[in-house]
């Protein structure tokens, strides 16, 4: 009998909502092989690949092909594409708070230097 490989499959279809499926998948097992048994793309309400047409998917947190063999305890991840650019949102919210509220100065002694 052919061994099983336990799998998490997890994705974040919609912002506040979290899908994560425990798949036991045959041995050798790609990407691809996980999100077909977990019902497909749509079944997960996600779209497939990027405008440039690249996979959005990734194993622990890093990207891979869907080509990509799987081991027993990986965590599959499907991604959805960001909708802001993370330094331009850092940005806003730098300029939202001030210098003063954010960062190093955040919590000083009062009376105390910048800095410090």
């Amino acid at each position: 009998m052919a061994e099983l490989l336990r799998v998490t499959l997890a994705c974040s279809p919609r912002p506040q909502e979290v899908i994560e499926q425990q798949l036991q998948l045959p041995e050798g097992a790609t990407l691809a092989d996980a999100i077909e048994a977990a019902g497909g793309w749509q079944a997960l309400g996600m779209a497939p690949a990027t405008s440039d047409g690249a996979p959005t998917v990734g194993i622990w947190g890093r990207s891979a092909p869907l080509e990509q063999g799987l081991r027993d305890g990986d965590r599959v991840e499907l991604y959805r594409p960001l909708t802001v650019d993370p330094k331009v949102a850092r940005r806003e919210r730098f300029a939202r708070q001030g210098a003063r509220a954010a960062g190093l100065f955040q919590r000083q002694r009062p009376g105390g230097k910048a800095g410090y």
